[in-house]
């Protein structure tokens, strides 16, 4: 299997402080990941190496098989597709949502004298159908509410057929309808047998997308757990994440987790096991 993303012993060292502290962590190009873990844990750095936006303190990462740091990244950019809050307040508010999304096969936000072949709107509007948004092609990207801002760019970071896509929280500050509105898309879109690897940052097991294969739990820039969802996320390494006891249930293959207030004290072994008390 294809190697898409390869961390090695990775520091990214901030301020005398280590937010991601050697870190090692491989995605294959069939996988879908979702990033777990406290404010502070070094979720969106995590991210921002994949993105190529920063470079580690120390060891090796490797982005589709290219090395940060002996590669040219604004090569390597056009390979990824990014959505982030970060990003959405960039982008122009007066653009179309159509140009928003048909400025990405240049690279560019705000369409300014590009020339784009017939093919690339084609591409473009059956984007935005993918995404539910044909109807919003001529709104201007400032008037659409925070549930059409994440889908637009969604289907952006999409647009130029990624081998890579990250996600930096999507369904943040979204009500619970434009939450489940946009899971429903991202399951559906992580299900489909030429989506590329998907990489998504999110503070909630709520939020994890049916179809996503792969949990990565961090804590202090440590990595807690990872592997195989149905294995990885569990009660106890959710306690283990976010320092107190966590109740995790799932149903049909949706997530829900709260605080465990009738749990025992846990003390923890020298091999860092939690015990009950």
């Amino acid at each position: 299997m294809p190697q898409v993303l390869e961390f090695s012993d990775v520091v990214v060292r901030r301020h005398g402080r280590n937010i991601v502290d050697h870190l090692d962590w491989t995605v294959s190009d069939e996988q879908r990941w979702v990033i777990l873990g406290p404010n502070g844990a070094g979720k969106t750095t995590l991210l921002q190496l994949a993105a190529t936006h920063e470079h580690p303190t120390s060891g090796t990462v490797h982005v589709l098989e290219e090395q940060l740091g002996r590669t040219d990244v604004f090569e390597l950019r056009p390979r990824i597709g990014f959505s982030s809050s970060a990003m959405a307040r960039r982008m122009p508010p007066e653009e179309t949502v159509l140009n928003t999304v048909l400025t990405a096969a240049y690279a560019v936000l705000g369409r300014w004298n590009e020339e784009y072949e017939g093919i690339d709107e084609r591409r473009a509007r059956r984007v935005l159908a993918q995404w539910h948004l044909e109807h919003l092609a001529d709104r201007t990207f400032g008037t659409l509410s925070d549930g059409e801002q994440k889908r637009v760019q969604i289907a952006r970071a999409v647009m130029t057929d990624p081998e890579l896509l990250l996600l930096d929280e999507p369904t943040a500050s979204l009500d619970l309808g434009a939450r489940e509105e946009l899971l429903t898309l991202l399951s559906g879109f992580a299900q489909e047998p030429t989506t590329p690897a998907m990489i998504m940052v999110t503070h909630h097991v709520e939020e994890i997308p049916v179809g996503f294969t792969h949990v990565l739990l961090l804590r202090d820039g440590h990595v807690v757990a990872a592997g195989p969802i149905a294995e990885t996320l569990t009660a106890e390494a959710l306690t283990e994440t976010f320092g107190q006891p966590i109740v995790l249930t799932v149903d049909a293959g949706r997530y829900a987790a709260r605080a465990d207030h009738n749990a025992p004290v846990a003390a923890t072994t020298g091999d860092g096991d939690a015990q009950q008390a």
